[in-house]
């Protein structure tokens, strides 16, 4: 016989938006997947020199998912942060054959240079939302 409680829980494994629609939600995962590419190629450039932005595109993609899947599923933030570096370092590693160390380096750039950019962006979204009309 199955219980109520157990129906519940299988239905809290479903992946449902969180307050928007499918379209919101996958447009936002594509902004996120297209703002961590750009500071792939940020942190590749920054460290490697003069590479092509195009495969950078590779980078963003896999760690938004898992940030969108770890919020979904409410993972902890630390296995989603080491789950995601990891994913980062496997790319790059993939696009450019880096020895440990530089890959390291990159890795550390882009998390650096992300989470920057990211808080400006953020500070001027707030800014301009709490602007008088």
């Amino acid at each position: 016989m199955v219980s109520l409680a157990a129906v519940s829980q299988s239905a809290t494994l479903q992946a449902a938006p969180i307050g928007g629609s499918t379209v919101s939600v996958i447009a936002t995962w594509l902004l996120f997947s297209a703002f961590l590419s750009l500071t792939a190629f940020i942190a590749a450039r920054n460290l490697l020199g003069d590479v092509s932005l195009r495969p950078h595109a590779l980078v963003g993609p896999p760690i938004a998912a898992i940030a969108f899947l770890a919020a979904t599923f409410e993972f902890s933030p630390l296995l989603a942060l080491v789950a995601a570096l990891g994913v980062d370092a496997a790319v790059f590693r993939y696009i450019h054959g880096l020895n440990r160390r530089l890959l390291a380096g990159v890795v550390v750039i882009h998390f650096t240079v992300s989470v920057i950019l990211g808080a400006i962006l953020f500070s001027l979204i707030a800014l301009i939302g709490s602007a008088p009309v």
